[in-house]
């Protein structure tokens, strides 16, 4: 069974080749991260950890029995309770329900280890997987807002003290 881990030097490798396999996947529905990110991993992957020893994000990955990376599930900005869930999935593993186990997963990890209480999320209204996958996490959509890609998004907001 894929387990969710905080986000370590060990992952390096296997994200790089998550985000490698995935690239075309991803972009069809997420901005691409560009050339720069895979010719510069190794420094991006530190700086990642270094912003997250200061605690402004909270990364995890979705690990496979075979240490295979299947998702990348992050906890963005927490402050006063909240935070934002940014999440992404392999292709190969869509459609099984690993997201929105880990997603569960996540909330606790979130109320026990992060002391929050509330998390938002925002996804393009095209990206259908992923407002299943947060509707279905009892995220409630709340509003409309621009993306950073310039598309329309909604923005969801899940309460975890319920």
């Amino acid at each position: 069974m894929p387990e969710l881990q905080r986000l370590t030097p060990d992952h390096a490798a296997a994200v790089l080749v998550f985000e490698r396999e995935n690239r075309e996947f991803f972009a069809a529905s997420v901005p691409d991260r560009g050339d720069a990110y895979f010719d510069h991993f190794a420094e991006r992957h530190a700086d990642l950890l270094a912003e997250q020893a200061t605690g402004t994000v909270h990364m995890h990955v979705l690990v496979g029995d075979d240490g295979e990376i299947l998702g990348r599930f992050n906890l963005y900005d927490p402050a006063d309770g909240s935070a934002e869930l940014g999440f992404r999935v392999a292709e190969k593993a869509t459609g099984r329900g690993l997201a929105t186990a880990a997603v569960h997963r996540l909330f606790e990890v979130a109320v026990t280890d992060y002391g929050l209480d509330r998390l938002t999320a925002a996804a393009a209204e095209t990206n259908h997987a992923s407002r299943t996958v947060l509707t279905r996490t009892g995220f409630r959509p709340v509003g409309e807002r621009l993306l950073k890609t310039g598309g329309p998004g909604i923005t969801y907001v899940r309460d975890l003290t319920a």
